[in-house]
């Protein structure tokens, strides 16, 4: 239980006592300043301690976002301040500080204002200080009885449970989500909190009824795929309503963080896999589909991810094209047109169950392919667009996390350490132009040739070195934000060719499993990197390949083996990449003191 430390007696007839044993906290009162350090010091080591003005007056709601939310170190609203335990140190210091200044036997006065001089203090210590948005909230620390009876009057004109409601709902979403999903999913993560489920809970429930989803899809019968529709969306419903529930009751927590990130791709790659299946069922054989429709999806989200790092704390002048964006969002009406363009995932999945529902898995993925295709067309164009006409300052920070994103292996590594001094006298776009000459060279030769021809191998090995002169210099030029979306197209693109050229059964379902493998990496990078705490070790690339070591192998494996052994060579390949990668990324995350990074708005 967290400790809640009055500063002062509490005011009469004042429910304050009760709201905060109400969020859980273990309430003590102090009687001055140096009381309130002893009453921080004797508290459990492990609590959270919060500061209260004992004349506080506002909702229950304001409490909670100052006292209990588990992504900040410190919060405060007026009259309300926080400290999780690696705060407690500085937050002791504050409250001498504050204390030295309060005169001999003044004793815990009501009006000392303390709280709200403590968390000055701690900010004047450049300790950050998390202040929420409090909107309609009320959060007031009267000194008179006049102004504490207004103050309860405002309390009473709001409802502060509609406004938490309100605030579960994501603040940019999709169309679909916003008008079709969010206006009764916000009910059902109420409803779960009043019955003591977590997100994490519901995150599961969510990737459950999706697999089951896949499962009904993978029957390949007209009622497997109405199901399979109808599940899908349920299963979305579910996925919003996880987030709206960490909102709600602010139970984030970097497991959840991870979790709902995660399954949310699994899902989706995992529903692909069911119609593959139940088309194949069918006699009708849409592997590739599935797998060119997966590698589209990675390849946006990696230029999304890519694009937020490359601009993450870059310093320039706003361009034309952000001002225009600017300007069009000011026009409502265009700024739901724009957000559904983009496909995000509740307009995506709603097309998906409608048309898996009434039509067939092939023209599934010729609908999901084209309106990927136009969305990723939209979004990359206007982001080259505005890099272009923007004069950007990128940090070292953004340059190593680019870095991270390609995935560059010990091949890659070797090749621009030779380059490096002659690249760097070289015109600014070269390592764009590297990575796509080379990414192209290696696709178009395996589509090009027979499979196992010699060229593909000569083509990777090539690919190899023109990946290390891609990154032989830090990528802080305008567009080398484009370089691990390439090396992702280049990479899953040859894989999905030599598989499609194999023609064997399982040959494409093998690669589709392999994409998955080194996808799930690639995602776990763009997590990690969210979440300030780097890219995974560069044991774990090295011993992966990194990605022209794989496209290297893939190639090789085409060369050397017969069709049939090449599919189980790749499938032995995917399960290898697997395990590697899902036992690092769980032993990081359950052990990791990463912050929850929640999506709050990014079409995903």
């Amino acid at each position: 239980m967290s400790t809640a430390i009055l500063t002062g007696p509490p005011v009469p007839g004042s429910s304050l006592e009760g709201d905060l044993r109400s969020l859980g906290f273990d309430v003590r009162v102090a009687n001055g300043p140096e009381h309130t350090a002893a009453l921080i010091a004797a508290a459990p080591g492990a609590d959270r301690v919060a500061l209260i003005d004992p004349r506080f007056v506002g909702h229950v709601h304001a409490l909670r976002l100052a006292l209990t939310d588990p992504r900040f170190q410190t919060t405060a609203v007026i009259g309300a301040l926080s400290a999780q335990p690696a705060g407690r140190a500085a937050l002791t210091g504050a409250v001498r500080e504050v204390s030295a200044t309060v005169p001999a036997g003044a004793g815990a006065v009501a009006g000392d204002g303390v709280v709200d001089s403590v968390a000055a203090e701690l900010e004047a210590q450049g300790v950050p200080v998390h202040r929420p948005e409090l909107g309609s909230l009320v959060a007031a620390v009267p000194s008179e009885a006049q102004e504490r009876h207004r103050a309860r009057a405002a309390v009473e004109a709001v409802d502060d449970e509609a406004v938490r409601l309100r605030s579960a709902v994501k603040a940019h979403d999709g169309f679909f989500t916003t008008f079709c999903i969010s206006p009764y999913s916000r009910y059902l993560a109420r409803w779960c909190a009043r019955r003591g489920l977590t997100p994490n809970q519901v995150t599961t429930a969510s990737l459950l009824t999706a697999l089951i989803a896949a499962g009904c899809a993978a029957t390949g019968t007209r009622v497997g795929f109405v199901a399979a529709g109808l599940l899908l969306l349920f299963s979305f419903v579910l996925d919003c309503t996880d987030g709206q529930l960490a909102r709600y009751s602010l139970q984030y927590s970097t497991m959840g963080a991870w979790l709902d990130a995660t399954f949310d791709r699994a899902k989706e790659y995992a529903y692909y896999a069911g119609l593959a299946l139940g088309a194949a069922r069918g006699g009708d054989d849409v592997w590739a589909l599935a797998l060119g429709a997966m590698v589209l999806q990675i390849c946006r989200h990696v230029v999304d991810f890519s694009f937020n790092e490359a601009n993450h704390d870059a310093t320039a002048n706003t361009s034309p094209t952000a001002a225009l964006s600017s300007k069009l969002d000011s026009v409502g009406w265009t700024v739901w047109l724009r957000r559904m363009i983009v496909l995000p995932i509740g307009e995506r999945w709603a097309m998906i169950a409608v048309l898996t529902a009434v039509t067939t898995p092939r023209i599934v993925f010729y609908a999901l392919l084209i309106g990927c295709s136009l969305a990723a067309c939209y979004t990359t164009a206007g982001r080259v667009l505005r890099s272009l006409t923007r004069k950007a300052h990128r940090t070292d920070r953004a340059a190593l996390a680019l870095a991270d994103l390609a995935d560059s292996g010990p091949l890659a590594e070797t090749a621009s350490r030779v380059a490096a001094k002659g690249v760097r006298t070289l015109p600014g776009p070269i390592p764009l132009v590297a990575a796509a000459l080379g990414g192209a060279a290696v696709v178009a030769t395996a589509a090009l040739t027979a499979f196992g021809s010699v060229w593909t191998v000569v083509a990777a090995a090539v690919y190899a070195l023109t990946s290390g002169v891609a990154v032989a210099r830090p990528l802080k030029g305008a567009l080398d934000w484009l370089v691990p979306p390439v090396f992702r197209a280049a990479e899953y693109g040859t894989i999905l060719v030599l598989a499609a050229h194999a023609e064997v059964n399982g040959a494409l379902p093998a690669a589709f499993c392999l994409v998955s493998a080194v996808a799930y990496h690639h995602y776990d990078t763009v997590y990690r990197i969210r979440g300030g705490t780097g890219a995974p070790p560069h044991w774990l690339v090295r011993t992966i390949g990194g990605h022209e070591g794989r496209v290297l192998a893939v190639a090789l494996l085409a060369f050397l083996l017969p069709s049939t052994d090449f599919t189980i060579a790749s499938a032995a390949l995917a399960a290898a990449v697997a395990l590697v990668v899902l036992v690092e990324s769980i032993r990081f995350w359950v052990s990791s003191q990463a912050p929850a990074v929640h999506d709050e708005g990014e079409p995903a």
